[in-house]
């Protein structure tokens, strides 16, 4: 008898091109049987893992934080590397200081929210809108500033602002390591051979994506909607590296170092002691 599961993840296409081959049967599963996918945005998932909602979801790394208790975070499926961070952006003609403007974040729990918290604890006046939101109400002067995630970075010269820091950057500079964005993962309660099986599905979807990219393209033009071509091949290539198969000393080092940093800055509460790699928990 296998374990049914619910699983959610983003419709961008770096989610969409990993996971392509586990949800179209190209992958097989012994201990589970995935149930519909939830695509929905990586806020949205971030909230439903509050809740406990899902067996398996993408979730951004600041929000793993918050739900330790509840999940653990898979080997395979991070979004993760160097020159692949968040952007703070603004019109040329701004020049009010942080700490007297507003500025869009693409959602709470989003690591871009979080590296805007460590890079200036001063600010506090936020505004959460959706990602695809930000470069707009920027532009017309809605909010001061943004902080841009995904595609948003390959498009924001497109409304006339202008990138102020590369929070990504900064990170790098800061603590020589990757900056760590999004990952999998999975409920604890869950047995441990499923948490397994599932670990290695992820890892073989986005090899089999790898080898058979065309095969996925549909499938990720669908949910990219109106994305350019030119735009969605530089998506899958900044997020979607080897990180993603296997997050390595440097990843592993990268995401400890972010939670430490958490936990100092009291973002979130997370014990030093509460495993968050599959198969430490």
């Amino acid at each position: 008898m296998t374990t049914p599961l619910s699983i959610g993840f983003s419709p961008c296409p770096n989610d969409t091109f990993i996971f392509y081959a586990l949800v179209h049967q190209q992958v097989p599963l012994a201990q589970a049987t995935l149930l519909p996918p939830h695509l929905e945005d990586v806020e949205s998932l971030n909230r439903l893992a509050l809740q406990g909602k899902l067996d398996v979801s993408k979730l951004s790394f600041h929000a793993l934080g918050h739900v330790l208790d509840k999940y653990v975070m898979l080997n395979s499926g991070a979004a993760l590397g160097r020159g692949c961070g968040p952007l703070l952006i603004a019109r040329p003609e701004q020049k009010s200081s942080l700490t007297r403007s507003r500025i869009a974040i693409p959602g709470e729990l989003t690591t871009a929210a979080m590296l805007l918290r460590l890079y200036a604890p001063e600010a506090d006046d936020f505004v959460i809108m959706r990602f695809d939101e930000i470069m707009a109400a920027v532009k017309n002067k809605q909010v001061d500033y943004g902080v841009i995630i995904h595609e948003s970075r390959f498009t924001y010269p497109d409304y006339g602002l202008e990138s102020i820091e590369d929070l990504g950057l900064w990170w790098e500079e800061l603590t020589g390591l990757p900056i760590p964005l999004g990952c999998i993962a999975a409920r604890r309660t869950l047995a441990p051979e499923v948490i397994r099986d599932i670990d290695r599905a992820v890892k073989e979807s986005l090899q089999w994506a790898r080898v058979n990219p065309a095969a996925c393209m549909g499938y990720i033009r669908e949910h990219a909607q109106e994305m350019k071509e030119k735009v969605l091949q530089n998506h899958i290539g900044l997020y979607v590296n080897d990180f993603s198969l296997d997050m390595g000393e440097d990843g592993r080092a990268a995401v400890e170092e972010l939670l430490r940093r958490g936990r100092e800055a009291r973002i979130f509460s997370v014990s030093p002691d509460t495993p968050w790699l599959f198969p430490d928990a």
